[in-house]
């Protein structure tokens, strides 16, 4: 069966309806919820993502994998259209330049037009210059927007893959440490990257074992090396463009009308709760989606704190950014400064952030050196009365572990937010453990910044901490 990865609005029902027929793979944490069960990790033959006007699907990939696909969604409904496109996703033109604009240039690519950014092309073009353009970012044949188009040649993949011209591995992974994991794991792979081409891994690699990882270039590696074949034998003359030098993959494109969204609604309510227009609505914009999703999940909250709910739709966004706001009994506040979502997990109400330490001087408690390029990874769990917050040097190496303990955590859109109790613990990296600041603490309570009752709860906090971290 083809392997398919699919995000986007209609996520859960095509994973339903695409149960039977194909493997789904590259699941997200709600999708595996949903379902109860494991995805696979590894490549994809072909990946399905909702449009940005939330209109329909795209489908790249191998072409048999996107045939077969677009033939099944094609059925989903009287009102579902699907076309082809001659603009498909990592297609190789020799372009001709129809018209220059303020930020860039349209290209005839013969059966469709694409958009050029001056930033994507190293020399001055103009009116009927020839150019080497590959699509990089499809658009549906509806859209107001062009496809866009880049010179760089890449060939695309959900876990790995690659780029021409260049030699270096870049990974994008949640931490320095996974990116030099990723980097240092190509060398052990048996497939050889083709002269000329270097190894992209995309966020999913970070999942996937070594065999998968190595599936997945090998992949990348029989596309570029149909790329390198196409380029050798490209012949033909600048008159002769526009013309197609080669398409490793296949693009097409579903429009849903509202017949297929109610549709969808079926096999999305054989699975999770959903309410009657739930396609339909969600299809209408991010903050109608965000309303649907809140108002199912309400419903199957049984009288609790829907937690998951609140933090999908009003909690801090995998890939943002926010401010850990630090506030002080004495009713002052400031913030620790802005770091990066690496991971969530609303569900569980978990965020880890990451933040690049600037300047010099040492940490805290640990008598360790700060250094610019330094790494602060604080793990945060919505209600919980501590944090913990790792350092580490630009090498990797640990700095040690300060565990703030505070009023119970709250996660909101751009920031984390409490009110720090003065008692904490650290844990050097040597592996000794100590509590610190408790005269502190006593002072806040001796200054009426503190209740009895309060310090009392974070004294036991800070020992709880302190008999874990020192086993």
């Amino acid at each position: 069966m083809s392997r398919v990865r699919v995000r986007g609005i209609y996520t859960t029902a095509l994973t339903a309806l695409f149960a039977e027929e194909f493997d789904v793979v590259q699941a997200s944490p709600p999708i595996r919820r949903r379902f109860d069960r494991e995805f696979e990790t590894g490549e994809y033959d072909a990946t399905v993502e909702t449009t940005d006007d939330r209109q329909g699907v795209g489908i790249f990939g191998d072409p048999g994998a996107v045939g077969t696909l677009a033939e099944r969604l094609a059925d989903i409904g009287v009102d579902t259209f699907r076309w082809g496109d001659a603009a498909a996703r990592g297609a190789l033109f020799d372009g001709v330049v129809d018209e220059t604009l303020g930020s860039g240039a349209v290209v005839n690519l013969g059966d469709r037009d694409g958009f050029l950014p001056y930033g994507k092309v190293d020399r001055r073009i103009d009116e009927g210059d020839r150019v080497r353009v590959q699509v990089h970012e499809p658009a549906p044949p509806w859209a107001r927007d062009r496809p866009l188009l880049g010179t760089e040649v890449r060939v695309f993949g959900g876990v790995a893959g690659l780029s021409k011209g260049v030699s270096r591995v870049v990974a994008d992974a949640p931490d320095d440490a996974g990116r030099r994991e990723l980097a240092r794991t190509t060398e052990m792979l048996r497939t050889d990257v083709p002269d000329g081409w270097g190894v992209r891994w995309e966020y999913a690699a970070s999942d996937a074992d070594v065999s998968e990882m190595d599936a997945a270039l090998s992949r990348a590696v029989e596309r570029a090396e149909t790329i390198d074949a196409a380029l050798a034998d490209e012949g033909g003359e600048e008159s002769d463009a526009p013309r197609t030098l080669a398409e490793p993959e296949a693009t097409a494109w579903i429009w849903f009308g509202r017949e297929s969204r109610f549709e969808l609604d079926g096999p999305r309510g054989d699975v999770t709760t959903t309410i009657p227009g739930h396609h339909r609505i969600k299809a209408a914009d991010s903050a109608a989606s965000a309303a649907v999703d809140f108002a199912e999940d309400l419903y199957d909250s049984d009288g609790e704190f829907p937690m998951g709910a609140t933090l999908r739709q009003f909690g801090p966004e995998e890939g943002g950014e926010v401010f850990v706001d630090h506030g002080k009994p004495d009713g002052r506040c400031f913030s620790l400064g802005k770091g990066e979502v690496t991971e969530c997990d609303p569900e569980e109400g978990t965020y880890t952030v990451r933040r690049e330490m600037r300047g010099s001087g040492t940490y805290d408690a640990l008598g360790t050196d700060r250094e610019s390029g330094d790494v602060a990874i604080t793990k945060f769990r919505e209600g919980r009365w501590w944090y913990p917050t790792a350092y580490r040097g630009e090498d990797g190496e640990s700095k040690g572990t300060y565990v703030n303990v505070c009023t119970p955590v709250e996660l909101f859109p751009q920031s984390v937010r409490y009110v720090d109790l003065h008692v904490d613990v650290v844990k050097r990296p040597d592996g000794s453990v100590e509590r610190v600041d408790d005269d502190e603490l006593d002072a806040a309570v001796e200054a009426d910044h503190v209740s009895e009752e309060l310090a009392e709860k974070a004294r036991s906090v800070a020992a709880s901490v302190e008999r874990v971290l020192d086993k």
